[in-house]
């Protein structure tokens, strides 16, 4: 596996191209990250969305357009795509696959997992890649993503949280912003995020 990241955007929101087998899978392609993209890969087969937020959904048309691939998204934040909830004019796009939850995908016999952790969005997921996660805006480095958006959700972000908390093994952590670091190392910090969340809804 090698794993590409390039921020995009005044938000410095990471984009990544993740190459398993000679086959590139884009995640998140924010602001301005087509012609990266396309320098960057050489087999693409699908654009995979961790939530639909404007930063990490931008170029999503503009690709779907030049690479004729398919669009992945969490089912409850399809409606970000064309709605602009937080009013930053994002260029409409639709997906052609709306991923049900912790959904298991098999994309031309790369094999992906989406795990539903809402609150952030209604939709929010990482997305699972053998022995990674690339975390969207769920699980930061010593952070979480925040719960005061329009759709979001503090007692969905506590549930979700307590689902973490449970996961065994240890994944490398690739975000949405910022550095990677380790679902072990988030895990000490949960309990933390739970109390606090709970102490300001």
């Amino acid at each position: 596996m090698q794993i590409k990241i390039q921020p995009m955007g005044p938000p410095q929101t990471n984009c990544y191209i993740v190459t398993i087998e000679g086959k590139d899978l884009i995640i998140d392609p924010g602001i301005n990250a087509t012609q990266w993209v396309l320098n960057n890969t050489t087999n693409p087969i699908a654009i995979l969305n961790t939530h639909g937020h404007y930063d990490h959904v931008w170029s999503n048309g503009e690709l779907q357009q030049k690479l004729k691939i398919p669009l992945y998204i969490p089912k409850d934040d399809a409606f970000m795509l064309k709605d602009d909830p937080i009013g930053q004019g994002v260029p409409p796009s639709k997906a052609d696959i709306l991923v049900d939850g912790d959904e298991r995908l098999t994309i031309e016999g790369i094999k992906v997992q989406y795990r539903h952790f809402p609150g952030h969005t209604p939709g929010n997921s990482i997305i699972e890649i053998e022995d990674i996660w690339l975390s969207g805006d769920f699980l930061f480095q010593q952070s979480i993503g925040r719960w005061d958006f329009p759709y979001s959700s503090g007692e969905a972000m506590v549930k979700s949280l307590e689902k973490a908390l449970k996961i065994e093994g240890n994944f490398t952590i690739y975000p949405g912003h910022g550095m990677s670091t380790t679902l072990k190392q988030e895990q000490k910090g949960m309990l933390m995020w739970i109390d606090y969340i709970k102490n300001n809804l």
